[in-house]
């Protein structure tokens, strides 16, 4: 092949037949080889010689290549099917670092247009007939291309197809308008141990996110209303939306956008919205009409939008939505209108130039659902920008239109196929010559391709992901099928037992769902029309949208599914409350509405984020999983569209809705015998609504028919399970922002929100700025661990559990505990009496509990069924500490040892030596002998051999040592791997995939003593070093007997009942909790369970005991952990002062309405401090040292009282809160800062293990992984935990506290509440006054520091409001005093006695006034932290039970 001069092309088999004007104008030969043919003809013919420009160096033969090798110098783009462009470089310029070679598009006319300088030659050509299949030519051979060129190929292959086709051709640049893709960058080897990284990494600051207190629920601010929206505002947008969805009513949600727009600039609305407006109202002029008044709307709003009044720009959707509107209705369109008043092509191509946005994202948006119209949207564009010379914008447009036909490559290394081809429409085709075939334009291609580009990285495969999006897709859908076809089939299917008609449940199901959906067509229909007489300022009562968002028949099974997977929860047996039902119903229902919103938009999945070599704490590695999750987050973004948040009103609405109609349709058919012997038949309602009490509280609830209640503990459940409660197939999306992560569809949130607005700001805030990578990345990775059901243990469950025996944990089918028996003289015997209603109760409530443990463990048995063979995946969340949980609540490495038994890891790995080792080890942890050295956990193991092998082989049959364990069917799977490794012939190359525990000791604990530096406690939750392994459990437990034997000396009635009697279990649960904030009535529950699960005192003296031993159980826990004991005081006052604290800038507002309490007949006045009160709003946040702020959602409760069609419900309304409760800041701030310290270390153990390829799970202190990998694991837990408690925890804890509260301030009245005085003043806080202001504070006297130097911490700024006011108050007090005391007989002792005390109160009263209008900052009156022991954290790496 030859570049002429002119532009064209000529092949050299065509030399002989070429003029010699022809050949003169040749001036470029491609490729040695054709230059060595194209010499020896010119030789031949005798003909001067072509000359080679000398600037373009010739390019050395390639032998792989088939046919021509381009130089690197030649740039070489197709932008069309028939056209070419070739650009010729020199090569200095490519030895520039800022060239960046750019391309462009020309018309048919054969041109040399010269660019950038003299020396740089552009030839567009235009293919000849001869070679018109360039698209089969150009790129063909796409498996030899380097990975990113193959995005560019078509992997169309003619056999006709002339020699160019196999070319070897070097990928070029990507175009200047899609984003580079941020390939692999090789981040720098870790050239530092893991210790001094890591410890570089926390020691940096943490970055805070610092947002303002929400305001009281009668106040209302532009900020708050940015990060804080109310209910109301809230309720408008979810109508508008529901209005939006399926063209429901626009007219309406039109009225609710003028109302928000009305406020320039309203935080709630975005781009997003306008951009969902401007989409229904082309959708109703080309479906509904009238389509020049919603035209009209759209044109308006895009006016809006581009002249930014109302502070909100267009976007690529903006402009995608305007060019369909042109297309559409255009003058020669197909729907021509006339007068049409839209945006015209120019104008929008020139906005798109001006607003630099990709014209690629424009034409492939969300919005553009036809191929067809994308293919004709992006004709129209090419007109336009050749109309308006933009060479750039023409390029851009064919590289796009390239793509877009261009073949997904779904794997790797796969033989190519041909693609469907469709004949190519030609205006200027002859009658019988072969038909020019095409790759058929799909815009699907394209935004496929835009998305991996942008996110650089590969999508997730729709192979590897096919059962799971079906799983998530069609699960509704399937269910009916299910249920149809059993309906249908009626058959006995019971899980082994052959007495039950194991389908009765599904026909029931089925029978419901076929009423329920007939009754719900014609609900949503009735309330449609009553709701459409509403007049237009009532659109949020405004039901009917939400219904019609999901059809009546999946409405029907949410409904049925929710109601049934909700029984047995909230403590009511074979029932739930109603408040929980009706909400979570609602929930149900909007998650299937946004689950229908992704699917419907193609979202692509970006893979799973990885740091690299150097880690995820260096700070290239950080910059790289910011960078690919904002780039994902970005596409997934503006692929998902609009969608508003419910509020609780509505989904208990809904709810309530949904539940009442099943109510009325779901029967049930119940049989009985008469006192005659003979069956009677008789139709029940399937659920029913009944109130009952629960501790003196009335509480309305959903009873089950006991019958459907019993059929859920014996049928198979399958078909009650919705994808968001089950594990995954494929590894979770991974999380790209606050809510978008986990399940491919189905919406979850990476934080459990505790009913709290501003937790969920918090987070979405702190993932905006970047702040919570880490925390991201460790989700992704506890997510991405594969597992498996490990079958050996199923089917000796299944066999159980069929059998209906109590074995193992398993509950039995039918309550095996005898009912207890009235005494004799139970009539005359009140005592007697007593003792058996006590016991009768416990006895009732233990078989309710037994029956709610059957349907759980249901659940676990049906779900484990239904994944054998599979390798499944737990996508992970956080609770609003810290800590993680696996998302599906059922069946979970986090859930009780039968889940834990039937789950292995999905991948295997050789034992080895020590992994051996471990696994006995394991084994004796599991079995119960845990507190031994290692060698004789081992030496255990080994000598119980023959009982593990009896256990491995007859499990059920043989001597079941096994169930003698503390956990026995973990054991069991332990006693199966070990007996296979052992009878394997080679143990220590047997591939195990069990996981292998390693346990912090009382973890709470051992993060107290390293914060602390406290010798004593490290000594007894092992981070000292020692020979034995420390039992904190053991030791408390002899310490409270020391304590008993002293008492019973004494003659104490429990410490004589009790002595003797006190093993490590029963204070185990009461030391663990202890430092996590657990109340003297908490500890008596804890205590009180153990003695009667124990027997070791009767039922009737329990809750007695339990109340004598749980106060000497802490106050030993306090004796032996003083320095936890300090902490927490810290912890707990510093709580005390935040949660009292109000913003400096509320100050003046508050102090304003210092109200007069008006009481007739006598005009008598009090000074309130009501307003200042509920100005309290300032919640305890802190950030982790990953960046993630954790916020206590406790408020006083502020709950709304809403009538659904089932009762009235209180609910809590997250969006309106309520001042702080200040006590429940302060007691839960110690356990809950410890929690977010063991979720971080756990984080960075994930981390670094996913960094050094182990695998790793964790059920929060216990960390799991392959036994052969215990040791690289353990090393690497020392080292996190010492890298955390080397970063100065608390110092920059405190820093915090003091830059996050420092405009915040303490009203002095606050602080005479109860202990708060004394405890500050102990805890070492200090308030510096003058002598003057000395005067009016007595009543803190004990924390006045009085200075003449020394600046005043005491701000008065706002006294002077009230000074007037108190006097007033003062003087009417003294007045009142003065008279009283005039009519009091001075023999009257309790006249006088009377008036003392009151005299004395109304002197604390005026010293509380004094105090009225006086505050002091928050940060002048934190305590000093607590002086810190000797215990050296280092020592850590020297203590080999610290975790085992």
């Amino acid at each position: 092949m030859v570049v002429n001069s002119d532009g064209t092309l000529s092949r050299i088999a065509n030399w002989e037949k070429m003029t010699d004007a022809e050949k003169a104008t040749t001036l470029r030969v491609v490729a040695a080889r054709n230059q060595k043919r194209l010499a020896e003809l010119k030789a031949e013919e005798k003909d001067s010689e072509i000359h080679t420009p000398d600037r373009l160096p010739r390019t050395p033969h390639s032998k792989r290549a088939k046919g021509l090798t381009m130089s690197k110098f030649v740039q070489l783009e197709r932008f069309s099917a028939r056209r070419l462009c070739i650009r010729i470089f020199p090569a200095e310029r490519l030895t520039d670092p800022g060239f960046q070679p750019s391309m462009a598009r020309h018309s048919s006319k054969l041109v040399v247009r010269q660019l950038f300088s003299s020396r740089e030659l552009l030839l567009p050509v235009m293919i000849p007939r001869a070679v018109k299949r360039l698209e089969t030519t150009l790129l063909s051979s796409r498996q030899g291309l380097p990975r990113p060129a193959r995005l560019y190929s078509t992997p169309s292959k003619k056999a006709n197809a002339p020699a160019f086709a196999t070319a070897q051709i070097q990928h070029t640049e990507y175009p200047s308008y899609l984003s580079q893709p941020q390939q692999d960058i090789p981040l720098e080897s870790r050239k530092v141990p893991l210790g001094k990284e890591l410890a570089a990494f926390l020691q940096r600051t943490a970055p805070y996110t610092i947002l303002p207190a929400p305001l009281p629920s009668d106040r209302s601010s532009p900020l708050n209303d940015i990060f804080y929206p109310d209910t109301t505002t809230q309720d408008l947008l979810s109508v508008m939306d529901a209005c939006l969805h399926n063209l429901y009513d626009v007219p309406r949600a039109r009225g609710i956008f003028e109302r928000l727009r009305e406020k320039i600039g309203n935080p709630v609305l975005s781009t997003h919205v306008y951009n969902a407006f401007l989409e229904a109202y082309v959708a109703v002029a080309t479906t509904k009409g009238p389509v020049d008044v919603f035209l009209e709307y759209a044109w308006e709003l895009y006016n809006i939008l581009e002249s930014e009044k109302e502070q909100f720009a267009p976007d690529a959707t903006t402009y995608a939505i305007m060019l369909l509107a042109y297309h559409r209705f255009r003058p020669d369109g197909k729907r021509p209108l006339p007068g049409l008043k839209t945006a015209t092509p120019s104008h929008i191509l020139s906005c798109i130039t001006q607003r630099e946005i990709p014209v690629a994202n424009v034409v492939s948006d969300r919005t553009i659902t036809s191929s067809e119209e994308a293919v004709e949207i992006i004709k129209l564009l090419s007109k336009t920008a050749m109309q308006l010379n933009m060479p750039r914008i023409i390029s851009e447009l064919g590289q796009a239109e390239l793509i877009g036909a261009q073949v997904p490559d779904a794997l790797d290394n796969v033989p190519e196929a041909n693609p469907v081809l469709r004949v190519k429409k030609r205006s200027d085709a002859v009658d019988g010559e072969e038909p020019e075939m095409e790759v058929p334009f799909n815009i699907d291609n394209l935004r496929r391709h835009l998305a991996e580009v942008r996110m650089a990285r590969r999508v997730l495969s729709d192979d590897v992901a096919a059962r799971q999006k079906l799983l998530e897709e069609s699960v509704y859908d399937v269910a009916v099928e299910r249920l149809k076809h059993q309906a249908d089939l009626f058959a006995d299917l019971g899980l082994g037992n052959n007495a039950l008609r194991g389908a009765e449940l599904q026909k029931w199901m089925w029978d419901w769902h076929t009423k329920l959906t007939e009754r719900l067509e014609k609900e949503v229909e009735n309330i449609a029309q009553a709701e459409g007489k509403a007049r237009p300022r009532q659109t949020e009562t405004l039901f009917a949208p939400y219904l019609s968002l999901v059809k009546p028949s999946r409405l029907s099974l949410i409904t049925i599914l929710e109601i049934m997977r909700l029984q047995g929860s909230g403590g009511i047996h074979d029932g739930m409350k109603t408040t929980r039902a009706l909400v979570a119903l609602g929930r149900a229902v909007e998650i299937e509405y946004k689950s229908q919103i992704c699917r419907a938009n193609k979202i692509y999945i970006p893979a799973t984020s990885r740091a690299g070599d150097a880690g995820y704490f260096s700070k290239m590695g950080y910059r790289n999983l910011l960078q690919r999750r904002v780039a994902a987050a970005k596409v997934m973004s503006d692929a998902e569209g609009w969608t508003a948040e419910w509020t609780q009103h509505v989904r208990s609405k809904i709810g309530g809705i949904l539940v009442e109609c099943l109510m009325d349709v779901a029967e049930v058919r119940r049989e009985g015998v008469d006192k005659n012997g003979n069956k009677i038949f008789e139709v029940q309602p399937a659920f029913y609504h009944t109130y009952e009490y629960m501790r003196g509280q009335k509480l309305g609830v959903i009873r089950l028919n006991p019958v459907v209640s019993e059929r859920l503990a014996k049928d198979r459940l399958h078909d009650t399970l919705h994808p968001r409660h089950l594990p995954m197939l494929v590894k979770p999306k991974p999380w790209v922002s606050h809510n978008n992560g986990g399940y491919l569809y189905n919406k979850t949130h990476a934080m459990r929100f505790k009913e709290s607005a501003e937790q969920m700001s918090y987070l979405k805030h702190a993932a905006e700025a970047g702040n919570v990578e880490l925390v991201f990345a460790g989700l992704d990775v506890l997510g991405s661990t594969p597992w498996q059901i490990n079958k050996q243990v199923f089917d000796v469950v299944l066999e159980v559990w069929n059998r209906g025996e109590r074995m193992g944990k398993l509950p039995p089918a039918v309550h095996d505990e005898p009912e207890p028996q009235p005494p004799e003289n139970m009539d005359t015997d009140i005592k007697a009496k007593s003792i058996y209603l006590q016991r009768l109760k416990a006895w009732s409530a233990n078989k309710a509990n037994n029956h709610s443990d059957r349907c759980s463990v249901n659940y676990k048995i049906e779900i484990a069924r239904a994944f054998l063979g599979d390798t499944i995946y737990l996508p992970h969340n956080l609770d609003f500490r810290g800590r993680a949980y696996p998302i599906p609540p059922h069946l979970s490495h986090i859930g009780d040892d039968l889940s834990r038994g039937l789950l292995k890891f999905g991948e295997a790995k050789p034992l080895g030596e020590r992994g051996l080792r471990w696994l006995k080890i394991h084994l004796s942890n599991l079995y119960g002998f845990d507190k031994a050295p290692f060698d004789e956990r081992v030496e255990f193991v080994e000598k119980h051999l023959d009982d593990i092998y009896d256990s491995a082989t007859k499990p059920l049959e043989g001597r079941r040592w096994w169930l003698k364990a503390d956990d026995p069917w973990q054991c069991l799977a332990t006693c199966m791997e070990l007996h296979a490794a052992l009878e394997s012939g080679d143990p220590h190359a047997f591939m195990s995939s069990l996981p292998v525990h390693q346990d912090g000791t009382c973890n709470g604990l051992q993060h107290y003593a390293a914060l602390g530096g406290d010798d004593r406690g490290a000594q007894q939750v092992n981070l000292a070093a020692g020979d034995r392994p420390s039992d904190v459990y053991t030791h408390v437990g002899e310490m409270v007997e020391q304590v008993l034997d002293e008492d019973a000396k004494k003659g104490e009635r429990y410490a004589i009942m009790l002595k003797g009697k006190i093993s490590r279990k029963v204070v185990k649960q009461t030391v663990m909790t202890t430092v996590y904030g657990v109340t003297f009535v908490g500890a008596r529950e804890q205590i009180e369970r153990q003695l009667k699960d124990k027997k070791v005192v009767p039922d009737e003296e329990c809750w007695k005991a339990a109340s004598y031993l749980a106060s000497k159980t802490i106050q030993c826990i306090g004796d032996l952990f003083s320095g936890a004991t300090a902490i927490q005081n810290w912890f707990s006052y510093c709580a005390r002062l935040i949660s009292r604290s109000i913003p400096q800038e509320r100050l003046p507002e508050a102090m304003a309405e210092q109200k007069r309490s008006t009481k007739a007949p006598r005009k008598k006045f009090t000074l309130s401090d009501t307003r200042l009160k509920k100005e309290q709003m300032t919640s305890v946040v802190w950030t982790t040292p990953l960046g993630l702020p954790i916020v206590q959602p406790y408020r006083k409760a502020n709950r709304k009282q809403i009538k659904t069609s089932l009762q009235t419900v209180y609910i809590s309304d997250p969006n309106s809160p309520a001042e702080v409760n200040s006590l429940k800041q302060a007691s839960a701030f110690p356990p809950n800062f410890i929690h977010s310290l063991d979720a971080t270390h756990m984080m960075l153990t994930a981390l670094e293990c996913r960094t050094q390829g182990l695998t790793f799970a964790s059920v929060h202190d216990s960390y799991w992984t392959h036994a052969c990998s215990i040791d690289k694991m353990s090393e690497i837990i020392r080292d996190t935990f010492i890298a955390l408690h080397s970063s100065d925890v608390l110092q920059k804890l405190d820093a915090e506290f003091r830059e996050r509260y420092k405009n915040y301030k303490v009203p002095l009245t606050s602080l005479r509440v109860g202990k708060l005085l004394k405890g500050l003043h102990s805890m070492g806080s200090r308030i510096v006054v003058t002598p003057e202001q000395a005067k009016s504070l007595g009543a803190l006297q004990d924390l006045l520091v009085i200075s003449e130097t020394e600046k005043t911490t005491v701000d008065e700024s706002e006294a002077e409001r009230v000074a007037q006011l108190s006097e007033e108050v003062d003087a009417n007090a003294e007045e009142d005093l003065i008279d009283e005391e005039e009519d009091i007989d001075e023999n009257d002792e309790e006249a006088v006695s009377y008036a003392a005390k009151k005299k004395a109160n109304a002197a604390a009263d005026k010293a509380l006034r004094q105090l009225m209008g006086k505050f002091v900052n928050v940060t002048d009156l934190l305590p000093p932290l607590p002086e810190k022991g000797k215990f050296d954290v280092e020592s850590i790496k020297k203590s080999q039970y610290f975790f085992s």
